[in-house]
């Protein structure tokens, strides 16, 4: 046999990232020159000589996919998309049959948008309705169904009043039908036990059923899919039973009366949803850019069918939630937001035709020295965001670090214990969150017969201010005995509420924070506005408030206060802006309170950044360890990545492949010896010149594929990343040829990049990894792991906190 190989050195461009200056403002993309070796191979074989394999010449199962804990690269599934996407534009142009394929293929986004968005309204306005009556079902139940709540159970009724509206026969409460006792303090007893025994066998039954078929159905899920969309992988998080345990336990938990809300889980279980339908679409199965862009309009759908506000939820998705937002997801996730509120809208699970159960209309007017009132407001959102995230954080960490962790069961029925017993004998603390927050908004009506709306004339004392105001036809709108013992209510019903939010986000249960967070705001809201209110009233001959009262029409609208505290607070906790005055706009459909919410969100914002740049999803995250780069965080420090790479001074020289000269047994050894994602590939170890990089997975299912289907492998068979075939004896083992799965253009920065350029590379690209060169000689690697130990290291906080790889 003889063989004949002519080497030709020539060159080709190759992307690299380049750094003109520590000082560049930009990142300029030039030509790296590298030596390709193009050979002309003369050869003369015998028909039984073995011949070489290249492993992707059919496509081998698991090449390109991801491990359990793993970032994607974006880079690479976006290429993989682009090179589909030009597959099918060719094949479309040769026959019919391939159009059609074409068509379909274009059309299958919006069709995946379609079922997400009747899927996730559907569970939504199931989780509604079953909630609302299992709330009730804490209280009594109803003898015409026991499926009815108390609301319904009563609407047939023709003997129920106004001032009783809420009382009807076929409503009997458990002291009514256990002991049979109508009034005294034998109803109150058993009523009150019955309450907590209720309250504790939901929330029991919710954290056992997380605890043992779906652990990932916890919490609110916002952080992990802030962390999943920037590409990271958590298998499992958005499975089948997590969807499942997370709707049942989601019911059971917002039941207990904790004070937590649905809201939140709502995104995670639309993500869910379209994690689950993507696996019927091949473009979104096997491409995890392309799903996370599904994801990221489910996130939208979450909001949408949460507040019934799908304008609202994209804004949400695109400011709090997603990585990588194109223009055409932000169609798509219109159109998914549009057909789950749609799909609610037709269930209407609150029987009033709205989305929400604490949908208000205003008509009041609003009057320009309230913004100073609205601006307290957001002043105190932002105060008790900052004290909430950072309360609640210290409480994680304690319940992470001590043996309080060991017994999330115990947790849970303790701080259900503690709840029901101190709720109960609070009528703003017993109704569900969502219940109060709907009474807080309300604007008192001619028919309310809440303590909320106790005015009376005389009650307001014997002053001439008084007597004044009363002749003047005001007099209806002065405080009465009920209003008086509703505000001393709802500032217990605040105090408890702050406390008990602290202690139960973050329990093994599902637990979101809208709803208690805008309960904090919507009471301290409504607190202000009656003060405001009486004082306006009672002082309506003075400058200030001239003009503000006319008589038979309200001064002030309390529940507007309400609501602008609740959008305060919420803005504190989570730092929303735009989407939160949409999501509250939606809420009441009244234009003309965009301004008090403006003012109310905006101070919110800047009063918690001045206290702390964390928002509560963010804090959770760094508690966690995710390796989540935020973009809104800055990256202010003066190093180089020659300060941040690997290997440090001291380490042993990074692992690394050569192009040939390798075989599988000295692979396959250097595989088990590290736990490295990926390996460099040089030139040979003495030149270590870059060649390319190739992922840990790939490799290992290469070479499984290789012992199984390539005849005469063998440990000593040689490994080869290169172009040409090297002369081999005949009785030499076959080579296994790897170059199909390596990259020849991985991106690389030279040792004097300044990181804030590297860091600025990573956000924007979502890179996995990025080679340092100098010359073209392979120096390090930098992960982002690395950088994100860097940044915490900077930040003066644990470096080893970055938990995952």
């Amino acid at each position: 046999n003889t063989e004949i190989c002519f080497f030709f050195f020539g060159h080709v461009t190759q992307p690299s990232v380049h750094i003109l200056g520590n000082k560049a403002h930009s990142v300029t993309i030039v030509a790296k020159a590298t030596c390709l070796v193009m050979t002309l191979k003369c050869s003369i074989q015998p028909n039984n000589s073995p011949k070489l394999m290249d492993l992707l010449d059919d496509t081998v199962p698991g090449i390109g996919t991801y491990e359990d804990f793993n970032t994607i690269d974006w880079v690479r599934e976006k290429s993989k998309d682009r090179d589909r996407h030009r597959e099918i534009a060719n094949k479309s142009k040769q026959s019919t049959v391939a159009l059609l394929f074409s068509i379909s293929d274009a059309f299958s986004g919006w069709l995946l948008m379609l079922l997400i968005g009747l899927m996730s309204g559907a569970l939504a306005g199931g989780i509604d309705i079953a909630a609302h009556w299992m709330t009730d079902l804490k209280e009594g139940v109803c003898l015409n169904g026991f499926w009815f709540n108390h609301e319904h159970c009563c609407w047939a009724s023709n003997e129920t009043t106004f001032q009783e509206r809420d009382k009807c026969p076929q409503w009997k409460s458990w002291a009514e039908l256990m002991v049979g006792v109508s009034e005294g303090p034998g109803l109150y007893v058993v009523n009150y036990f019955m309450y907590v025994c209720w309250a504790l066998l939901f929330a029991f039954l919710a954290v056992i059923l997380v605890r043992a078929f779906a652990p990932y159905a916890c919490g609110s899920g916002i952080p992990e899919i802030k962390t999943i969309l920037s590409g990271f992988i958590i298998r499992g998080y958005l499975g089948k039973w997590t969807l499942i345990i997370k709707t049942i336990t989601l019911v059971l938990a917002v039941s207990s009366g904790l004070s937590l809300g649905k809201e939140g889980p709502l995104v995670h279980v639309a993500c869910c949803c379209a994690n689950i339908l993507c696996h019927f679409f091949t473009k979104y199965r096997r491409n995890e850019a392309k799903k996370r862009e599904v994801l990221s309009a489910a996130s939208a759908v979450g909001v949408s069918v949460a507040f019934g506000a799908p304008i609202g939820g994209v804004l949400f998705s695109l400011e709090e939630v997603s990585y990588y937002f194109p223009l055409k997801t932000l169609w798509r996730s219109f159109f998914a937001a549009l057909v789950a509120a749609f799909t609610l809208r037709s269930i209407n699970p609150f029987g009033n035709s709205r989305l929400v159960l604490f949908y208000v209309e205003f008509h009041t007017p609003w009057h320009l020295l309230e913004l100073i009132p609205f601006v307290l407001l957001g002043i105190f959102g932002g105060l008790w965001g900052a004290f909430f995230i950072r309360a609640n954080i210290a409480w994680c960490r304690l319940r992470k670090n001590t043996s309080l962790g060991h017994y999330p069961v115990l947790e849970v029925v303790v701080v259900t214990l503690l709840t029901a017993l101190l709720a109960f004998p609070i009528e703003y603390t017993k109704m569900s969150s969502s219940e109060l927050i709907s009474e807080l908004f309300n604007d008192c009506g001619l028919l309310d017969s809440s303590k909320l709306c106790d005015y009376s004339g005389n009650s307001g004392g014997t002053s001439g201010s008084v007597n004044a105001t009363a002749a003047n036809g005001l007099g209806a709108r002065l405080a009465g005995p009920g209003l008086y013992t509703a505000m001393w209510q709802l500032a217990l019903a605040l105090v408890l509420k702050m406390v008990f939010t602290v202690v139960t986000f973050g329990m093994k249960v599902p637990s979101g924070l809208f709803i208690p967070s805008m309960a904090v705001g919507a009471i301290a809201g409504r607190l202000l506005g009656v003060c405001m209110e009486q004082l306006a009233i009672r002082h309506h001959e003075r400058d200030i408030f001239r003009g503000w009262c006319s008589p038979g029409a309200d001064c002030i609208t309390p529940g507007l206060y309400a609501m602008v505290g609740a959008a305060a607070c919420l803005g504190g906790v989570t730092r929303m802006t735009v989407s939160l005055v949409v999501i509250m706009f939606e809420l009441t459909g009244g234009l003309e309170y965009i301004v008090p919410l403006m003012a109310a969100a905006m101070t919110s914002k800047w009063v918690a950044d001045a206290l702390g740049r964390e928002s509560i999803y963010e804090a959770h995250i760094r508690l966690n360890g995710y390796p989540f780069l935020e973009a809104k965080e800055e990256f202010r420090h003066k190093t180089l990545a020659t300060d941040v790479m690997r290997p440090r001074r001291g380490d042993p020289p990074v692992s690394v492949l050569t192009e040939s000269g390798m075989t599988v047994e000295e692979v396959e050894r250097l595989i088990a010896d590290t736990t490295y994602s990926g390996f460099p590939v040089v030139i040979s170890q003495q030149s270590p010149r870059l060649v390319g990089f190739v992922l840990r997975r790939d490799l290992v299912i290469s070479l499984e594929n290789a012992r199984r289907h390539q005849e005469g492998v063998v440990s000593m068979s040689p490994i080869l990343f290169t172009e040409c075939d090297p002369p081999m004896s005949p009785s030499a083992p076959p080579a296994v040829k790897l170059r199909s799965i390596l990259d020849l253009s991985p991106f690389t920065v030279t040792v004097h990049t300044a990181m804030e350029i590297v860091v600025d590379i990573f956000r924007k690209l979502g890179l996995r990894q990025c080679l340092v060169i100098q010359n073209g000689r392979l120096l390090g690697i930098i992960t982002k792991k690395d950088i994100l130990k860097h940044m915490a290291q900077m930040a003066n906080r644990d470096p080893d906190s970055i938990l995952f790889n």
